[in-house]
């Protein structure tokens, strides 16, 4: 019993020291976890949109359209064809457009099968279709528009031609999206502080910023093509408007 005393005693004395180690380690723990989540709470964050539009006019335009022949055989059809190219070069010509504006492709030829009564295709070649594209290009986007118009007139006197819709596009696309950049920022921040207003809040730095779809539209109207991540580039109007969108993330808190 004597030699047991000390024994007992010193395990108790071991088991104290064991218990203030544990209950400090407790209270600096629970200190640490409360001052992480004060921190926490004061870094909240908010993610906001920033949109930023500008009127743009294009400053250069392309037309595309082509001449057809036909004929039994490919000869005939190469013939209608070239019989019907000095009409076309007369009206280019008219129209303004010279040199480098213009440009003609090559000449090609296709055969053009008979169908039966139901639509199939036969194996019999009913006649040949002969074709030539031309490009015309200015930087005078309403002599394009002007173009476009008076084609008319050709098909409508029995020239074969097939035109496709203008182009007309905007130079300096980069400097258009960069001046719009700072104006979407400022839009994505008035946004943040009117939703801290409503929160009793208020915004803090910018955690980080994200350039989202980039759009040149219709002046009026929208495009069918726009959405927010591939953005949108409308070629079939000479009056447009860019638009910048951006995704930022600012801190909230007291």
């Amino acid at each position: 019993m004597p030699e047991s005393a000390p024994r007992t005693g010193l395990l108790a004395a071991a088991l104290v020291a064991l218990g203030v180690t544990l209950a400090a380690g407790l209270a600096g723990g629970a200190y640490i976890l409360g001052h992480q989540a004060r921190q926490a709470l004061g870094k909240q964050s908010i993610t906001v949109k920033g949109l930023a539009e500008k009127p743009v006019t294009a400053d250069q335009g392309s037309f595309s359209f082509t001449l057809n022949g036909s004929g039994a055989t490919i000869a005939d059809a190469l013939a209608n064809l070239r019989s019907q190219q000095p009409a076309v070069r007369d009206f280019i010509r008219v129209q303004g457009y010279s040199g480098p504006q213009i440009e003609t492709g090559n000449e090609t030829f296709e055969p053009v099968f008979r169908k039966d009564a139901e639509g199939r295709q036969l194996d019999e070649i009913s006649h040949y279709r002969a074709h030539q594209p031309y490009r015309l290009t200015s930087r005078n986007v309403h002599q394009i528009a002007t173009t476009e118009k008076a084609l008319l007139n050709l098909q409508a006197g029995g020239l074969q031609l097939e035109a496709q819709p203008a182009q007309y596009l905007v130079s300096g696309l980069e400097s258009i999206k960069m001046s719009l950049i700072g104006a979407a920022t400022r839009n994505a921040r008035a946004r943040a502080e009117e939703f801290a207003k409503t929160g009793d809040t208020r915004v803090g730095s910018m955690v980080s910023a994200q350039q989202g779809a980039f759009y040149i539209l219709p002046a009026q109207g929208e495009s069918d093509a726009a959405d927010d991540y591939g953005g949108a580039y409308d070629k079939s109007t000479i009056e447009k408007k860019a638009r910048v969108v951006v995704t930022i993330v600012y801190t909230i808190g007291d």
